[in-house]
C-alpha cells in the first residue's frame, strides 16, 4: 500500500499491547461509577481503533466476546452489546482502508455516524426488550464524546509504534 504523504512508517504492534489496551478499556467500562447515558463506551472506541489498524488480529470474535463481558457486567440482555459491537466492528473493518488515508480529526468526523448508529441499535434493542425508556438529548452526548476522544486515543495507542527503529549501519533505510 502506498503511504499518504508525510505519514510516518509505523513499527509492528505487539499483540500483548493490543490485549492490554482492550482489557484496560473493559476495566474502564466496568468501573462502578453509576452508568449514565452520556458516558462514552471505551470498549467501543478501542474496538473501532484496533479493527481499523489491525483487522487481522481484532475482529468480530473479539467484539462478540467483549460484548458478552459487558452484557454480563451490566446485567443487560445477553447478546445486546455483542450484537452492537459486531455491527460496529463490521463497519470499522468495511471502511478501514478509506479512513486510514485521513487525519485523526477527519477520521473522528467520519466515525461519528458509526458511533451514533451503534448507540441507536443499542437503544432500540433495550426498548424492544422492555428494559428502558428513551433518553433525552443527553443520549446524543456519548457518541459525540467518543468521536471527540478519538484523536487522543489514536495518538496514545499509536505511540509505541512510532518509536525510532534501532540504528543499523548495514540497513539502507
Amino acid at each position: 500500500m502506498i503511504m499518504p504523504k508525510g505519514q510516518q512508517l509505523l513499527l509492528p504492534v505487539s499483540p500483548a499491547f493490543i490485549w492490554a489496551s482492550l482489557l484496560a478499556a473493559l476495566a474502564l467500562n466496568m468501573l462502578p461509577l453509576g452508568r449514565v447515558v452520556w458516558t462514552p463506551d471505551w470498549v467501543m472506541v478501542l474496538l473501532v481503533f484496533w479493527g481499523m489498524h489491525q483487522p487481522q488480529r481484532v475482529g468480530l470474535g473479539v467484539a462478540f466476546a467483549m460484548g458478552l463481558c459487558i452484557d454480563v457486567n451490566q446485567s443487560a440482555l445477553l447478546g445486546q452489546h455483542a450484537l452492537v459491537y459486531c455491527g460496529l466492528m463490521f463497519g470499522a473493518q468495511y471502511t478501514h482502508r478509506r479512513l486510514l488515508w485521513f487525519g485523526q480529526l477527519l477520521q473522528a468526523l467520519q466515525l461519528l455516524p458509526l458511533f451514533f448508529a451503534a448507540h441507536a441499535v443499542e437503544l432500540a434493542l433495550r426498548v424492544v426488550a422492555g428494559g428502558g425508556t428513551l433518553p433525552g438529548f443527553e443520549g446524543l452526548v456519548a457518541p459525540l464524546l467518543e468521536a471527540a476522544i478519538w484523536p487522543l486515543a489514536s495518538w496514545i495507542l499509536l505511540a509505541p509504534q512510532r518509536r525510532p527503529p534501532d540504528q543499523d549501519d548495514n540497513r539502507p533505510l
